[in-house]
């Protein structure tokens, strides 16, 4: 019996360890999916071939083009694993991972020279006394509609996450036509902060390289040196070039360096995919989209709920 036992432990050994190899270096990919969403671009796929074409020579591997009728049939396509790489709103990354668990961002684009990241705000008035969150407490705060990611969504969220529930801590949460006007309702009294948008990046005076601020300084209307930052979510990356997990490790490698080289080296493919972000992409990890990751967690939609009603 011993001896039989021998034998059959035997017979097992090879099979599981050929079973942890492949476990732990799955299948070579043999074609790409990339997914796309077409919205009402009837262009679109004559305008990213430049970057399919990077991404075959690149990647030594057939490039496939899906072209999806929206971001959110994107988001199902990738979820579902009917392809294997998009890009992705940080929103829609965030969405995706809520789904499945089952992707992971290797890149993000930047508009400019500065950080690819942004901040959800509250801002107030300056004061003789510089002026905390706390100070805030049973006072009015300006926000967007509840689908507004920077307006509503992650303010919310992440108050809530760091201990402060905003429908318990502010009296009121009043509806503003737009950010700038938010902004407006602030110097006005007609509220007492606003929700808004910044990089953060760049010159204070001109409400820096981008966001609710700047567009404020824009407008030409009096009184930018009378707002205040008083609370900044975690960053924000602009977007996320977004594979699944369970592609091998190395493609993804190659293809995140591939992506941050783009610029540089085949401008017209990176230019392809984003025409919009003159400064290159830098890498983005999972934890990056925290702010964005916590709108989607379950126990905090009833904040979001109850701070929606009227």
């Amino acid at each position: 019996m011993k001896k039989l036992a021998a034998m059959m432990l035997a017979c097992l050994l090879p099979l599981t360890g050929a079973a942890a190899a492949e476990k732990e270096n799955p299948d070579p990919l043999r074609r790409l999916r990339l997914g796309v969403a077409v919205g009402t671009d009837e262009t679109i796929r004559d305008r990213l071939e430049p970057f399919r074409e990077e991404l075959e020579a690149a990647l030594d591997l057939p490039v496939d083009l899906f072209l999806l009728d929206t971001l959110g049939n994107v988001v199902d396509a990738l979820a579902a694993g009917d392809i294997d790489y998009a890009r992705l709103s940080s929103s829609a990354y965030a969405a995706t991972y809520s789904l499945c668990e089952c992707v992971e961002p290797l890149a993000t684009a930047r508009p400019d020279a500065f950080p690819a990241r942004y901040y959800a705000l509250i801002v107030s008035r300056k004061t003789e006394r510089p002026l905390t969150l706390a100070d805030l407490a049973g006072g009015r705060l300006g926000v967007q509609t509840p689908d507004s990611v920077t307006g509503y969504r992650v303010p919310l969220t992440n108050l809530a996450a760091e201990g402060t529930d905003p429908g318990a801590f502010f009296r009121n949460l009043v509806r503003m036509r737009d950010p700038v006007d938010g902004l407006q309702a602030v110097l006005d009294g007609r509220v007492d902060a606003a929700t808004a948008w910044s990089t953060l990046a760049g010159s204070a005076s001109s409400g820096y390289t981008a966001g609710t601020l700047n567009e404020f300084y824009l407008s030409g209307a009096p009184g930018m040196d009378r707002l205040k930052v008083i609370w900044q979510s975690p960053p924000i990356p602009y977007d996320a070039h977004t594979v699944r997990l369970s592609l091998p490790d190395e493609f993804k490698r190659k293809l995140r360096g591939a992506l941050l080289d783009m610029k540089d080296q085949a401008p017209d493919a990176y230019f392809a995919v984003e025409p919009d972000m003159p400064g290159g992409m830098e890498p983005s990890v999972h934890a990056d989209y925290r702010a964005l990751l916590r709108t989607y967690e379950p126990k905090y939609q009833t904040v979001l709920e109850e701070a929606g009603q009227p």
